[in-house]
């Protein structure tokens, strides 16, 4: 397989004209609103507000451009992105439940946000998850019901018909993965050969009930990653009321003796500068960068912030708690026979299942993927070399029971966040993780699968409880969905209320993956949108 360096990827740009449109207009002191973060839920949130309204609103990404090549291939997604300038390149803190290990939290950095970086994976989230937020929150205006309607409103699907549950037309297009490879495939038949059942759509009845396996649905049309700002935020850059600064960091948001949110500090070209928001600030900053920005702004635990310093502007005990991640090990490999080898295409993922580690759950909390090139963690691939050409199967737990905490070491706004990922720390992840890694070399040993098995290299077979437990661990890695770190509910820990404005600070809300009072099941790009969407309601008067 011949890989393109990421150096030869960014020499091939998108469309220049859209980057020219990111810095185009100059950064006056006032706009009606202003969003932090320009990635999945604050471009929604933009693109709403241009469309709905005659407001001015002002968008600050830390990051830069979408049009890199690196951002528009579907297949060089995790080399030509993870790692780079277009990755905040958070590490967790070093955990005995991995083994010690650090493990890297990649979050997106440019327009776009994770939409721009991730895989492309569209999962719209299963029954249960919407229901539970409706019930924890006591507004059934987040339940499933109302989430499909949204996801009815908002798609435009390009696979099987079914008018009760994708919607057709919409601003998103979304296709089942297209000319999938014979791994994918025979991947799906390794799932019906160990009694998982297969479905046409990844999103449909499956997700209603305990799961299913099927090919991904995927955002990319014409060969080409669709990123949410393709959708949301492209076709108004050329409006006078939209401005979208990019490179630009915010400090902290103001917040006057009334206890409201009247503005942000923001380094702009090097200057820092003091920007008015008349209407409301709109945080989407991620699930690492909002709970920093919060603390730095006085809006978190008082028993943390005082002694850095913070005067305190609400005390709220859920800041930066609750975070909340899915693991994709890295993981189950195998050889492909010398007369066999399979080139990746479309993602390299292509297809995957969702499945219950113990039939008592409500919701699967298993998602593994195929992946079609060697997948390791440095630990991994120290002890057991990658084959030349090797596949992967990597056991994914998308319902975890351990919870972590970000929170910050200092009041420099340029220092990083210290984040607690939690990865295991429950004995129930590192049991379902178990169970998911001996299911998937179920599947990777099936007879569908055999003609792609040269070997298996890892972890191989005939290994002790404590063995396989010890593989679970040097194989645990990030699935890219951080959440949770600033959720909405009516308890002590909530830090929004249902309708996402924040306890205690007037002219604040949040609209990101933060404000999940728990983690979707399966990849969150998707209920994002739904969370943006449902802000851009509200701020619209539509709800």
């Amino acid at each position: 397989m011949t890989v393109t360096t990421p150096a030869e990827i960014d020499g091939l740009d998108g469309d220049p004209r859209i980057t020219a449109e990111y810095g185009a207009r100059p950064i006056y002191d006032r706009y009606d609103y202003v969003i932090i973060g320009a990635g999945t839920s604050g471009s929604v949130v933009a693109g709403r507000l241009i469309e709905d309204t005659d407001a001015s609103v002002l968008v600050i990404e830390a990051g830069g451009t979408d049009q890199s090549r690196a951002v528009l291939d579907p297949l060089t997604w995790f080399s030509a992105n993870i790692g780079t300038e277009r990755d905040w390149q958070f590490v967790a803190e070093p955990s005995a439940h991995v083994n010690g290990r650090a493990l890297t939290l990649p979050m997106g950095r440019l327009v776009g946000g994770g939409s721009s970086i991730n895989a492309m994976i569209w999962a719209r989230g299963h029954r249960e998850d919407f229901d539970y937020w409706a019930r924890v929150t006591g507004d059934d205006a987040w339940n499933y019901r109302n989430a499909v309607a949204t996801y009815l409103r908002v798609e435009d699907f390009a696979g099987p018909a079914d008018p009760v549950r994708r919607g057709s037309g919409g601003r998103i297009y979304v296709e089942p993965t297209p000319n999938a490879s014979a791994l994918a495939n025979a991947f799906l038949e390794g799932c019906e050969a160990v009694g998982i059942p297969r479905f046409a759509d990844a999103n449909g009845v499956m997700m209603e009930g305990d799961g299913g396996a099927a090919l991904a649905n995927l955002r990319v049309k014409d060969g080409k990653r669709q990123n949410i700002p393709a959708s949301y935020l492209w076709d108004h850059l050329g409006d006078p009321r939209l401005t979208v600064a990019t490179g630009a960091t915010v400090h902290r948001i103001s917040i006057d003796r009334a206890k409201r949110a009247t503005g942000v500090t923001v380094v702009i070209d090097g200057e820092l500068r003091n920007i008015t928001a008349s209407t409301k600030i709109v945080l989407a900053a991620g699930a690492i960068n909002t709970p920093k920005i919060l603390m730095l702004s006085g809006i978190g635990r008082a028993q943390d912030l005082a002694p850095l310093g913070i005067t305190i502007e609400a005390d709220l005990q859920g800041v930066g708690q609750n975070f909340q991640d899915h693991i994709l090990a890295a993981g189950c490999n195998w050889a492909f026979p010398d007369d066999n080898v399979q080139d990746p295409l479309n993602n390299g993922g292509e297809a995957n299942f969702f499945w219950k580690s113990d039939s008592a759950l409500d919701r699967p909390d298993l998602q593994p993927f195929v992946i079609s090139y060697p997948y390791y963690t440095d630990t991994l691939q120290a002890r057991h070399p990658a084959p030349p050409n090797g596949w992967a199967i990597a056991p994914g737990l998308v319902s975890p029971a351990s919870r972590g905490q970000v929170r910050i070491a200092s009041t420099d706004p340029e220092a990083t966040p210290v984040v607690d990922a939690g990865f295991l720390q429950d004995p129930r992840d590192l049991e379902a993780l178990t169970y998911c890694v001996d299911l998937c070399r179920d599947i990777g040993n099936s007879a569908p699968l055999r003609p792609f098995v040269k070997r298996e290299v890892v972890p191989g077979p005939g290994r002790t409880g404590r063995e396989k437990r010890d593989f679970a661990r040097n194989s645990a890695w990030t699935y890219f969905h951080q959440s949770c770190t600033a959720k909405m509910g009516v308890d002590d820990m909530s830090v929004t209320d249902p309708r996402l404005n924040v306890y205690g600070i007037e002219g604040l809300c949040i609209t990101d993956a933060s404000v999940m009072p728990r983690v979707t099941t399966g990849n969150t790009m998707a209920p994002t949108v739904v969370i943006a969407e449902r802000c851009a309601d509200i701020l619209t008067g539509k709800a």
